[in-house]
């Protein structure tokens, strides 16, 4: 049956922005409704004084995702929202005083490799990138770029055994360290694991793609403003198309008759006839009251969280010479400090990501930076006191910073972000990277982008597939256009 109405955006992060993009750009008409005043959702910003901090990405991979996004619009990346390539793209600092920067080119990285590791470490690295390379290929169409709502997806046995041969599924750090030798290397390019929530013998190989939008298809950040200047891009371009966005109003309830999704009623009191609805926030807290009790997936009944974070951010007096804009600084621990997450205990020797932005005129005064620092912690399931444990934690991070050559930052202006901060801020169990990407809640098995009982409600974001992270989340706003656009209910 055909949907009368507009379409109803929940959200503008980016896959609500994405979503509104492509359905506008096709003549559609559309509502964004957000409750904060500007766009963003977890691609977010904060201001302390003269200091503003990315409070959610930090970097872009695959800017062609971002690319055809905007595209789709008529808008040109060039123009709208011009992006740099960072070189290097990450810097490794390991416990030993060795360090890796991770840099555009297989030779250029191979040489680097050989630097630290040894010519024959490098051979092997070169063919670690081939193999890493065709996981990539073997699962972008049929498993990250693909619908996981239809049936057909779940029965592709060509695909599924590509995959399999190319080592899918076996365990990320088997797969990693069957094809590197050197412990350095081999966290390298399995830290990422803590992407998609997981330590490295807990998470799929498929997730090495991860490690492939890292260190081999390159990181990119916007030329000005931020990380914020990318959800601020997607508004503008949606709103071109013809979207009208909306600030500062909430949605209150998804309303349904008896062909589906018949309205959204605002918390202005205010009821917007609509014929399709895209939920793009936090899923968990939208089945608390937003959506109707026929939407329920049973996909949640039992969700399974990714840690959390906590994050420090400074204001700095002055600007920190040679540092690379993204830092990991490894600890000297490895299983152990996953196996304390998986049981709800801080890290007690955290591998710490630092970032120091250059380049970027709106984040700090002249002559003056920021500095952001991220930490793993357990999410609000574990159950810790954090009125207790965050005073602590922050000590030690200042401690830490000071030992690895970042001065005495106890006098810094600083914000932090701790689990009941995120909680705050609109994410369940206090965690900003939503669920974690165990099996079971993995393509098919991560909850739905439709609702089978109520048609025209459709969902974006991390808590579906393909999941979390910048190109995920704008993938999964195109895929509820796509399905809209196409006029099934």
């Amino acid at each position: 049956m055909a949907a009368t109405g507009p379409v109803v955006v929940v959200g503008a992060g980016l896959s609500g922005l994405s979503a509104a993009i492509h359905l506008a750009a096709r003549g559609r008409e559309v509502v964004v409704v957000e409750a904060r005043d500007e766009p963003g959702g977890c691609c977010g910003s904060a201001s302390l004084g003269p200091y503003r901090f990315d409070t959610g990405p930090s970097v872009l991979t695959m800017p062609d995702v971002l690319t055809d996004t905007l595209g789709a619009a008529g808008e040109d990346v060039e123009n709208s929202l011009p992006l740099r390539r960072l070189d290097p793209f990450y810097r490794m600092a390991f416990h030993d005083g060795s360090h890796l920067d991770v840099v555009a080119g297989a030779q250029e990285m191979a040489d680097n490799v050989r630097a630290l590791c040894g010519p024959h470490e490098a051979a092997r690295y070169l063919r670690f990138r081939r193999r890493l390379g065709a996981m990539f290929d073997a699962e972008w169409s049929s498993f990250i770029d693909a619908d996981m709502t239809r049936l057909r997806a779940m029965a592709r046995p060509a695909a599924l055994l590509r995959l399999a041969a190319a080592g899918g599924f076996r365990r990320m750090d088997r797969f990693v360290s069957a094809q590197l030798t050197d412990e350095r290397l081999v966290r390298a390019h399995t830290f990422q694991a803590l992407y998609v929530g997981l330590a490295p013998d807990r998470a799929l190989a498929i997730y090495a793609a991860v490690s492939h939008m890292d260190t081999v298809g390159g990181v990119y950040f916007p030329v000005e403003g931020g990380m914020r200047a990318i959800p601020a891009a997607l508004a503008a371009a949606a709103e071109k198309a013809g979207a009208h966005l909306r600030y500062g109003v909430r949605a209150e309830r998804v309303e349904t008759g008896p062909s589906g999704v018949s309205a959204v009623r605002l918390d202005t009191g205010e009821r917007i006839t609509a014929g399709h609805a895209v939920i793009a926030c936090d899923l968990v807290r939208a089945h608390t009251g937003l959506l109707p009790e026929a939407a329920g997936d049973w996909r949640l009944r039992r969700p399974r969280y990714s840690p959390s974070c906590l994050v420090m951010h400074f204001g700095l007096n002055h600007r920190p010479p040679g540092r690379a804009h993204h830092t990991l600084h490894f600890g000297r621990e490895w299983a152990a400090t996953f196996a304390a997450l998986a049981s709800g205990r801080p890290q007690a020797d955290p591998s710490l990501l630092i970032t120091c932005p250059s380049g970027d005129a709106t984040a700090a005064p002249d002559g003056h930076a920021t500095l952001s620092v991220l930490e793993p912690a357990p999410n609000l399931a574990s159950g810790a006191d954090w009125g207790r444990l965050t005073p602590r934690l922050e000590q030690r991070m200042l401690s830490r910073l000071a030992d690895l050559g970042y001065g005495d930052l106890s006098a810094a202006p600083s914000i932090t972000f701790d689990p009941p901060a995120w909680a705050r801020l609109g994410h369940s169990a206090g965690t900003p990277f939503a669920l974690d990407h165990r099996f079971r809640q993995t393509a098919w098995l991560r909850p739905s982008g439709r609702s089978r009982r109520v048609p025209g409600l459709h969902f974006a974001g991390m808590y579906t597939a393909p999941g979390v992270g910048v190109p995920p989340a704008l993938i999964s706003g195109r895929l509820a256009a796509t399905r809209i656009l196409e006029g099934g209910r």
